[in-house]
């Protein structure tokens, strides 16, 4: 028992140790992965040595199996109920159309209703905000007793690109200003930013921004999952053991971010912007942020840099928590719903109730 206990956790422990065979990870999500094939662990296509080019052939690949994908997955859930959706464009700070996508509860409640921002995962490379996995959570979200107004950003790659940083940042700050300046049109009592994964990196970087830009009072909250923002992935860094820890744990692994990341800032001239990753802020840059939230998976190798920018805003003075969810690997609470319907109500109650406590 005591060789167990003293043993380091995952492949920092056994370099080889596969998914299915760590003993943390959560049978329900092991059985769902293993029928989508998921689980093996795969070389990656790519990395930092990969051209530009290739890079942006990848990427519209890659793009076209995970839509397939998530089709797959969400195949099977129920549809939520009792929510009104609609669709508007706005123009953004660049001068570009913005399409955002605004979820609200049929039943009409006796007050405004916290105003969430939510900005979807891909590495700010992939994705759109009309994807299914980001519809049904935009949905839940809504019907939990919130305005939900996702937005459709330029991604680096992919239908949506390619546009590198600041492009997304910037649609996503446009999005941000826009809920403020209607804030009585949507009647809502406050903004909290939230997204996962890339989604949290332009969540936290979207807060720096509005400072930035001297508008920050528009900003209530911000409730980030499994945020990306160390840029720390080509060369690990020791003070994040996740990296070494979850590294190609549901094929999110160090190798292959670094080769989507490279996407994000071509020629990394950002590589130490809070900007653009946000683990790299200075205190100077935290101070007089409003609350913030980190949520983080055990298995994800993104783990420990986002309960560091927790104890970072924390060290500067930022009312900030942090919570780990057990068990599951990168964004499993939003994705494995069929397996672990607790773990994914569970995430929907928890950015209720921290948009409910600061709004």
């Amino acid at each position: 028992m005591s060789t167990m206990l003293n043993k380091r956790p995952g492949r920092l422990g056994d370099p080889q140790l596969e998914l299915k065979d760590d003993p943390r990870a959560d049978p329900r999500m092991l059985g769902l992965m293993e029928s989508l094939g998921l689980l093996e662990t795969v070389p990656a296509p790519v990395n930092a040595s990969t051209s530009y080019s290739d890079l942006l052939s990848f990427l519209s690949l890659a793009e076209q199996g995970y839509d397939a994908q998530s089709d797959a997955i969400v195949a099977s859930w129920p549809a939520t109920k009792g929510v009104d959706r609609e669709e508007k464009t706005i123009i953004g700070l660049d001068g570009n159309q913005i399409l955002l996508i605004i979820h609200r509860p049929k039943k009409k409640s006796n007050g405004p209703l916290p105003g969430l921002l939510h900005i979807h995962g891909g590495g700010m490379c992939l994705n759109s905000a009309t994807g299914p996995i980001y519809e049904a959570w935009r949905s839940d979200l809504a019907f939990s007793g919130s305005v939900v107004v996702g937005v459709e950003f330029r991604n680096s790659a992919g239908k949506l690109g390619p546009h590198p940083f600041p492009a997304g940042l910037n649609d996503c700050a446009s999005a941000l200003y826009w809920m403020d300046d209607f804030r009585k049109e949507l009647d809502i009592s406050g903004i909290v930013i939230t997204g996962e994964s890339g989604g949290g990196n332009l969540s936290l970087a979207s807060c720096l921004k509005a400072k930035r830009d001297n508008r920050l009072a528009c900003v209530t909250g911000v409730y980030a999952q499994c945020p990306s923002i160390s840029n720390s992935y080509v060369n690990k860094d020791e003070s994040l053991p996740s990296l070494i820890e979850n590294d190609g744990y549901g094929g999110v692994g160090c190798e292959l971010m670094s080769g989507l990341f490279k996407m994000y800032d071509p020629g990394s001239a950002n590589k130490s912007n809070p900007l653009t990753w946000p683990l790299h802020a200075k205190e100077s840059d935290l101070q007089g942020l409003p609350p913030h939230f980190i949520s983080v998976c055990e298995l994800d190798l993104l783990r420990d840099e986002g309960i560091a920018y927790a104890r970072m805003l924390q060290a500067s003075g930022v009312n900030a928590g942090s919570r780990t969810i057990n068990g599951v690997v990168h964004a499993g609470d939003i994705s494995f719903r069929e397996a672990m319907p607790d773990v994914y109500s569970a995430s929907i109650r928890d950015i209720k109730g921290f948009a409910d406590y600061v709004c």
